[in-house]
């Protein structure tokens, strides 16, 4: 895979030898990827620009195509294209395989790879602010969407003890757990106004996966607040709010709260070590998204 050569940008002007990122997805302007990634590009001193592109359904492969012929050297993929676009690519990585999704395309000289670097951003982040040791975690996850499926590979991937999905749909839960079987422990569990039918004492971490306490309805929250308990950690993979309904009551009872904001840096800074071959300045990255919200 092709490695950029870090060089020093001249007054941040964009040259004929200035290389291109982008995210795309339908809709795209609330996006504060171009923010991040050009706070990290600039900080490593790499002469490229990262923007983003609102691509309709329709134009997804013209999209592909586009960046297979303009040499575009990669590319960050959300709503609504995450599944469509790979049957458009020539490589998938393995997570991307499991997970059937794809959040980064790498352009590796005319041939696109693609990545799922949600649930490997997510696990380093509750790792590195919380300091949670997974292998002996038992983790309960709310929702059965697609975020909840990388988040799950990934965990499992990690060793976690015992691994719970709770959804009010059972039959949603249940289908991810079949799929994921082969890599660990997990069970399914009925959430039915919000508490789970498992027992508080036998979950260390609890992850909200769902866009229940986004904002701006910012005032409720996916879990009922007596079922947590101050001996976990509670995680929410929302990151606007940054302190969601659901980690104030955490908070409130002592637990350990993890917002969004690690999981949307870290799977970026995944995506720009294998865009560039460079460690992400991961520090740059938060602060220039904390600046945004």
């Amino acid at each position: 895979m092709g490695k950029i050569t870090s060089m020093s940008i001249d007054n941040g002007r964009i040259t004929s030898a200035t290389q291109l990122y982008a995210v795309i997805g339908d809709p795209i302007r609330h996006s504060k990827s171009p923010l991040m990634q050009n706070a990290a590009l600039n900080s490593c001193q790499i002469d490229a620009v990262y923007t983003a592109f609102h691509v309709k359904p329709e134009q997804l492969q013209a999209c592909v195509e586009g960046m297979r012929a303009l040499g575009i050297q990669g590319m960050n993929v959300t709503i609504p294209h995450k599944e469509q676009v790979m049957k458009l690519l020539d490589e998938l990585d393995h997570s991307a395989q499991v997970i059937g999704a794809v959040n980064t395309i790498v352009n590796d000289n005319g041939r696109l790879i693609g990545y799922n670097t949600d649930g490997m951003g997510y696990v380093r982040s509750l790792k590195e602010e919380t300091g949670a040791d997974l292998q002996s975690s038992r983790i309960l996850m709310i929702g059965a969407g697609g975020a909840a499926r990388g988040l799950a590979y990934a965990l499992l991937n990690e060793g976690c003890e015992q691994l719970t999905i709770a959804n009010r749909t059972l039959e949603r839960a249940h289908a991810i757990a079949a799929e994921l079987q082969a890599f660990g422990s997990i069970q399914v569990a009925q959430l039915e106004d919000g508490r789970p039918d498992i027992l508080p004492e036998e979950v260390d971490v609890v992850i909200n996966t769902t866009s229940v306490g986004m904002h701006p309805a910012v005032e409720i929250s996916p879990m009922d607040k007596s079922w947590l308990r101050s001996s976990m950690i509670v995680s929410d993979i929302i990151y606007n709010p940054l302190m969601t309904q659901l980690l104030h009551d955490a908070e409130e009872i002592g637990a350990v709260t993890h917002s969004g904001l690690g999981m949307f840096v870290y799977q970026g800074a995944i995506a720009f070590e294998l865009w560039t071959g460079q460690q992400a300045p991961v520090h740059v990255m938060r602060e220039a998204v904390l600046q945004a919200l």
